[in-house]
């Protein structure tokens, strides 16, 4: 019981003392930003129709095949991350609403 009095000071006093040094450290620098081409995101059917400047069945037939390409895409990344269930549903969902566009 002796021993175990002394020690809890002794104890504590080395733990207030390294958590004060680590508490001084400075922050660590930032990260480099990620590319810029990767950060950049790939254009909807939506857009892509608009700057193709179709109208009539010429645009509906590239928004469905747009649409099937992006439904293809988001299952093979559902697949990838191991979604499955309600979740893979969810995220194929607006998976693919993001690459249609509105």
């Amino acid at each position: 019981m002796k021993s175990l009095s002394f020690a809890m000071p002794f104890a504590l006093a080395i733990s207030l003392a390294a958590s004060s040094v680590f508490a001084q450290s400075p922050a660590p620098a930032p990260s480099a930003p990620a590319a810029p081409a990767a950060a950049a995101p790939a254009p909807t059917c939506t857009a892509s129709a608009t700057e193709k400047k179709l109208a009539g069945a010429a645009k509906n037939s590239f928004m469905k095949k747009c649409q099937t390409d992006a439904a293809t895409s988001c299952n093979n990344q559902a697949t990838e991350r191991k979604i499955f269930g309600a979740a893979k549903a969810s995220f194929t969902k607006k998976c693919i609403a993001d690459a249609v566009g509105a």
